[in-house]
C-alpha cells in the first residue's frame, strides 16, 4: 500500500492519471468541529493497464508537512480523464472551497445508480456487495482521520473506497449506455457540478430556517440574526451551532433583544454568547432588522408559506410516481421530490419534475392528469395512465 506523502510522489501518481480513463477518487474528513470541512486523507484508484484486471492505487496525505495538493487539483481539471466519486457532494464542497476547483468530467455512482435501479441513495457498501461481490471491513469507519499515524487497518478501510469503486463504475456506465440513460445521470452531475452549489451566501441563510411565523418584521429580524451568525461562523471557521442555535435564533427573532440585560433573559441562548461579539452581533442584527423599511421586508416562498394543496390529487401524483419508478427502474426520490408532488398539486408549474428527463419520465404525465386529460386505471399488478 503506497501513502504519498511528498508533492513529488503525488505527481507521479497524477502524471499515470492523465493517461488513464478515469481515475477513482475518495476523502475522509472532519467537520464536527469546523464550519469548513478538514481534509484528512485522499484515496485514489487507475484501471489496469492493457488489460490488467487492477491499476495502482494509492492514499494520499494532505497533513503531511510540505505536501502541496496542486498536482491532484489540476488532474480534477484535465478533461480527458473522468472523475469517479460515490455520493460526491461534500468532497466536491471540499475541493471548491480549498482550491476553487470542481472536477470535470464527474460519475457520481450513488446518482448513476438510482438511475440504474438500486433504489433512493443507495450506499456503497451495498454496491460494493451487489456489483464488486466484495465485503467492507466497517471496524474503522468512525476513525478520526486526522490523528496520526493511522493503522493498516484504517488504512485498509480507506483505500477499499476508491478500489471497489472502479468496478460499480464500469458496470454502471455500461448499463446507463445500453438504457440510453447516461444523459440522465449527466443533467444531475451538471447541478452537482456548479460552483453556486457550494457556496452560503448568509444573507440567504435564513432560508434554512424553519418557521410558519410569516410576519414581515419577523423575518427581517431572522434574517438579520442568520447572516451575521453565518459571517461570524464563516470567519473563525466553527460550526454555526457554536454560535447558536436555530431555536434560539428563533427565539431571539420573536423576542427582539434590544440591550444586554435583554440577552440574560433568553432561555435557549448559550451563556458565551451573552457577552462580547455574539452579544454585540446579535443586538446589532436586531437593530438592523427593526429597520428595515416594510418594501425591503424578506418573504417565504410559497411552498414555505403553506400550498393549497390538492389532497386527493397529490394522492394521485404519488400513485403516478410509484408506477412510473417501478416502470422505468428509477428511484422515486430522484424523479420528483414530495414538494414537487405537493407544488403540482397546488397549481404550481415550476418545478424540476416538469424538465429534463424527468418530464420524459413523469412531468408530462402528470401535469396531463393535474389538467383531467388522463386517469389511472389498475391492471393486475400495474397502475396504467389512460386517456380520459
Amino acid at each position: 500500500m503506497q501513502v504519498i506523502t511528498t508533492t513529488d510522489a503525488l505527481a507521479e501518481f497524477c502524471r499515470l492519471a492523465h493517461d488513464a480513463p478515469y481515475v477513482t477518487v475518495d476523502t475522509e474528513f472532519l467537520r464536527e468541529r469546523t464550519y469548513y470541512s478538514k481534509l484528512c486523507l485522499l484515496q485514489m484508484a487507475l484501471p489496469g493497464p492493457d488489460g490488467a484486471e487492477h491499476g495502482p492505487a494509492v492514499i494520499v496525505d494532505p497533513l503531511a508537512p510540505g505536501l502541496s495538493l496542486a498536482p491532484f487539483h489540476a488532474l480534477l481539471r484535465d478533461q480527458s480523464t473522468v472523475k469517479v466519486l460515490h455520493a460526491a457532494r461534500q468532497d466536491l464542497e471540499i475541493f471548491y472551497i480549498e482550491a476553487g476547483v470542481l472536477p470535470t468530467p464527474l460519475f457520481d455512482t450513488q446518482i448513476a445508480a438510482m438511475v440504474c435501479g438500486f433504489g433512493d441513495q443507495i450506499g456503497y457498501e451495498t454496491l460494493v456487495r451487489k456489483l464488486a461481490k466484495g465485503r467492507i471491513d466497517k471496524s474503522s469507519r468512525f476513525t478520526d482521520w486526522s490523528r496520526r499515524p493511522l493503522s493498516e487497518a484504517q488504512l485498509v478501510y480507506a483505500l477499499a473506497d476508491v478500489t471497489h469503486l472502479r468496478v460499480i463504475y464500469e458496470k454502471l456506465a455500461a448499463r446507463l449506455a445500453e438504457t440510453g440513460r447516461s444523459n440522465w445521470v449527466a443533467e444531475e452531475l451538471a447541478t452537482l457540478n456548479a460552483p453556486e452549489t457550494y457556496v452560503t451566501e448568509p444573507d440567504e441563510a435564513w432560508r434554512r430556517i424553519k418557521t410558519r411565523n410569516d410576519s414581515g418584521r419577523f423575518l427581517a429580524i431572522l434574517r438579520e440574526l442568520a447572516a451575521f451568525r453565518e459571517r461570524h461562523a464563516q470567519a473563525r471557521n466553527i460550526p454555526r451551532t457554536r454560535v447558536f442555535k436555530d431555536d434560539a435564533l428563533l427565539e431571539l427573532a420573536s423576542l427582539k433583544p434590544a440591550t444586554p440585560d435583554d440577552l440574560g433573559r433568553t432561555r435557549l441562548l448559550l451563556r458565551e454568547a451573552r457577552r462580547g461579539e455574539i452579544a454585540e452581533g446579535i443586538l446589532g442584527a436586531v437593530a438592523r432588522g427593526l429597520d428595515c423599511p416594510p418594501g425591503d421586508f424578506p418573504r417565504l416562498d410559497a411552498e414555505r408559506n403553506g400550498l393549497q394543496v390538492n389532497p386527493a390529487l397529490a394522492d394521485l401524483l404519488r400513485v403516478l410516481l410509484k408506477a412510473k419508478s417501478d416502470a422505468t427502474d428509477v428511484a422515486a426520490k430522484l424523479i420528483a421530490s414530495a414538494s414537487d408532488l405537493d407544488a403540482l398539486a397546488a397549481g404550481l408549474r415550476d418545478v424540476p419534475a416538469l424538465r429534463g428527463w424527468r418530464a420524459e419520465v413523469f412531468g408530462t404525465d402528470a401535469l396531463r392528469l393535474c389538467e383531467g386529460q388522463v386517469g389511472l386505471a389498475v391492471k393486475g399488478e400495474r397502475v396504467e395512465v389512460i386517456p380520459l
